[in-house]
């Protein structure tokens, strides 16, 4: 393939949040690039581009039947929100053998790390002894073996294994925790080769001392784990919500931990920003942060990395691997179930 035409067409995200300096040069390197700039591409540039486009790399890109025809080039289609849109006809693209990536595999090492920093804040009560010392109402060395635990040999249990939990769980290892999961789309193999037991459901949330939730949505999963799911978790268990509130029933996590039975850390929330007179603002089981596990500086930049890789296995004529790859199986479950919109929302109040 000789050197593709990029429409690089981010906008709501920021280019420096997707690639570092010396990546953003690599793909001007390597690509012609349309547009890529920190702004809405024009309607008659988006138009002329994909005469000649054989990449299209969007926050949110509209591909349906009329679009492929007008992009006769067209070889593959980036997204840069975190989540396959409703927005891309995928049967269409997939007869016209056009791939469509996610780029959800980029947050995998930003949200691991805030991921570890929920587990052992939330396990060594740092939080509520913080809160406790700005109150004067501290325990000076004192245990606290109701809620605060060790991560060393700890019975950790996600919920949804795939590239975040992966590497939370290789950050974990010298901890030595046991690890379970519960992921209907996991082979049994991968499980056996990185030290996973798989169980069901009920089964972790009864055997964990900490709960990952790190699952992408889906039309299936929607409020997985509610009231009865948590009712089986070990009083004082510590549940980490780190991938989206579409996982649970929230109404139930706020009352699990209200009550004391459980507390949670969580960065992902129903309705963002949060009301500031919500409850759960007063909530003492409860370590909240606002949406940012991957929020730091260049945290989203192995995004950039990764694009680079998967257009350069597409000049090599290779299967593009790693991005996530829109596929039968996963497009179904996941298409249109993530918060891309809501995170725009959230963007544009910057």
């Amino acid at each position: 393939m000789t050197r593709p035409v990029v429409i690089l067409d981010a906008h709501w995200r920021q280019l420096d949040e997707l690639f570092s300096a010396a990546d953003l040069r690599s793909l001007h390197d390597i690509a012609e690039v349309i547009w890529g700039r920190d702004a809405p591409i024009p309607a008659d540039v988006l138009c002329d581009g994909l005469t000649r486009a054989d990449i299209l790399i969007a926050a949110t890109p509209q591909v349906d039947q009329a679009i492929l025809d007008a992009a006769p080039r067209l070889r593959m289609v980036i997204e840069v929100s975190g989540a396959f849109p409703d927005t891309i006809d995928y049967a269409a693209c997939a007869a016209r053998g056009v791939e469509v990536l996610s780029c959800a595999p980029g947050f995998r090492q930003s949200v691991a790390e805030m991921t570890l920093a929920m587990v052992l804040a939330g396990a060594r009560g740092l939080v509520t002894e913080h809160e406790g010392f700005r109150a004067g109402r501290e325990h000076w060395l004192a245990d606290n073996p109701a809620t605060d635990f060790t991560l060393f040999g700890a019975k950790v249990g996600f919920v949804g294994y795939g590239s975040i939990a992966r590497v939370t769980h290789d950050l974990m290892r010298p901890f030595a925790p046991r690890v379970s999961a519960f992921d209907p789309w996991l082979p049994a193999a991968v499980a056996s080769a990185a030290g996973v037991d798989l169980v069901a459901l009920d089964d972790l949330m009864a055997d964990s001392r900490c709960v990952i939730v790190a699952a992408a949505p889906s039309h299936e999963n929607k409020g997985l784990i509610g009231a009865p799911e948590l009712a089986r978790m070990p009083r004082g268990a510590l549940l980490v919500l780190i991938s989206r509130a579409h996982l649970v029933d929230f109404d139930a996590v706020l009352e699990a931990t209200q009550t004391g039975h459980i507390r949670a850390a969580i960065d992902v929330f129903p309705t963002e920003p949060v009301a500031t007179d919500h409850p759960m603002r007063n909530n003492p089981n409860l370590i909240l942060s606002p949406h940012r596990a991957a929020a730091v500086a260049g945290g989203r930049q192995l995004i950039g990395q990764l694009i680079l890789s998967d257009i350069a296995a597409l000049m090599d004529g290779k299967t593009p691997a790693a991005l996530q790859r829109a596929q039968g199986s996963n497009v179904a479950a996941l298409a249109g179930v993530g918060d891309a919109a809501q995170v725009a929302d959230m963007a544009s109040q910057r």
